[in-house]
């Protein structure tokens, strides 16, 4: 496998593929740093040689912010919305849906299981 900034990538699917494997590079940024470099997309992750690797990790590094840079940077963002008392940083606080979401039905994911009434209920079955 090769190891690209600290991940290691599948080396038997799809250079474009594999990149996405990185966290903050999806598939049009992918492509396009394929194409900054000259790599071809339809190559396979492992018949890539050690140049193209390390013309792949000096664009990636000079262009790109990825990994955990990124999201030291998405936790500061959300923490500085919650500091300043924001309606959204209140809503990070609590738990709920951020974006406008209806919760009175939905947002199961966001706010967690369902509080239980009256505890675990006992079986009763008699023989």
């Amino acid at each position: 496998m090769p190891r690209i900034l600290g991940v290691d990538i599948p080396k038997n699917k799809k250079i474009k593929i594999s990149l996405r494997y990185l966290y903050g590079l999806g598939p049009t940024n992918s492509l396009r740093l394929l194409k900054e470099i000259g790599v071809d997309p339809e190559k396979k992750a492992g018949q890539l040689n050690e140049e193209e690797i390390s013309k792949l990790v000096t664009q990636i590094q000079a262009n790109y912010i990825i990994e955990g840079e990124l999201k030291r940077g998405i936790s500061q963002n959300i923490r500085r919305l919650m500091e300043i008392g924001c309606y959204r940083g209140s809503r990070h606080k609590k738990g709920l849906p951020v974006r406008g979401q209806r919760t009175r039905c939905n947002a199961r994911s966001r706010k967690g299981a369902k509080p239980r009434v009256g505890g675990i209920k006992k079986n009763n079955s008699r023989k």
